[in-house]
């Protein structure tokens, strides 16, 4: 079992930025893939980031240029930092990690239990 803690939601303004981290129980040298996902209200789950082992990333159109997926090593941990926030990136944000080669965003091997991030004036 792999547990994930995420942490740094909160209530920000639009425009803002916040920082998540989520933190894996394991070194994180043995997975592949780490992702974040949201959900907003009356929405579906999205992927919205995923760095891989070689640190190679992936971002949804609506967050590029705006959102950057890090992972530190040495920390065990992966962030998602979030700049020029809107009112539609509200959503629950989840870290979920795919440990090998064959995965898919809605078939990841550990979810965390998500932060809240809520963006509005």
């Amino acid at each position: 079992q792999v547990q994930l803690v995420e942490s740094g939601g909160g209530l920000v303004q639009p425009g803002g930025s916040l920082r998540l981290s989520c933190a894996a129980s394991i070194s994180i040298f043995s997975i592949n893939i780490m992702a974040w996902h949201r959900q907003a209200p009356g929405k579906e789950r999205e992927l919205v980031a995923f760095i891989g082992s070689g640190s190679v990333t992936n971002y949804i159109d609506s967050v590029k240029g705006r959102f950057t997926i890090s992972r530190d090593n040495a920390k065990n941990t992966v962030y998602l930092h979030m700049n020029s926030l809107k009112p539609e990136d509200t959503a629950v944000y989840y870290c979920a990690v795919a440990m090998g080669s064959s995965w898919s965003p809605v078939n990841m091997d550990y979810w965390g239990k998500g932060t809240l991030v809520t963006v509005s004036s």
